[in-house]
């Protein structure tokens, strides 16, 4: 009536250790599929992010992770920026609570290909500039930029589905 221990243990072993393998191939190719559509993308995100605070300077114009937008008036230390969202209020701000640096200033000092060209054009390009009217943004700034298109899984998503 009862199967002994032996011939129940016999049945269903293979002599080869493939099975082994075989049983963990599904967890490992879910670990690989996981590090690649979730992890990496996360990682490069971090990594930008860092770099972009690490590069913030005075004069650059800020998006705060609260939805504020200000302009650098000067870092404080490491950590700390100091930056006015309306004329006459400045703020002490975390740098990483900076994600988006929308307008990038020039390094004091250095000549760019935009900067000598400017030059070069003389005082007549000057004195339109004064004379045009309708111009309300201050000089220096630019209209904030568009936001990034999405990357990895989002941005696979997205394009997928017909989103912008």
């Amino acid at each position: 009536m009862f199967i002994s221990q032996a011939w129940a243990q016999a049945a269903g072993g293979s002599p080869g250790g493939m099975a082994g393998i075989q049983q963990f191939l599904p967890f490992i190719l879910v670990i690989v599929v996981f590090y690649f559509l979730l992890m990496r993308p996360q990682q490069q995100k971090a990594k930008r992010h860092k770099e972009l605070i690490k590069n913030v300077r005075r004069g650059d114009r800020v998006l705060t992770s609260g939805g504020l937008f200000g302009t650098v008036i000067k870092p404080i230390s490491d950590a700390e920026l100091q930056i006015e969202i309306a004329e006459g209020v400045r703020i002490r701000l975390l740098r990483t609570a900076v994600t988006d640096v929308l307008t990038k200033t020039e390094p004091v000092g250095g000549s760019s290909p935009a900067r000598d060209k400017d030059a070069a054009k003389g005082a007549d390009d000057d004195s339109a500039k004064e004379g045009a009217e309708g111009d309300d943004s201050p000089e220096g700034q630019a209209a904030p930029a568009a936001p990034p298109a999405p990357t990895g899984i989002a941005g696979v998503l997205s394009r997928f589905l017909g989103g912008k």
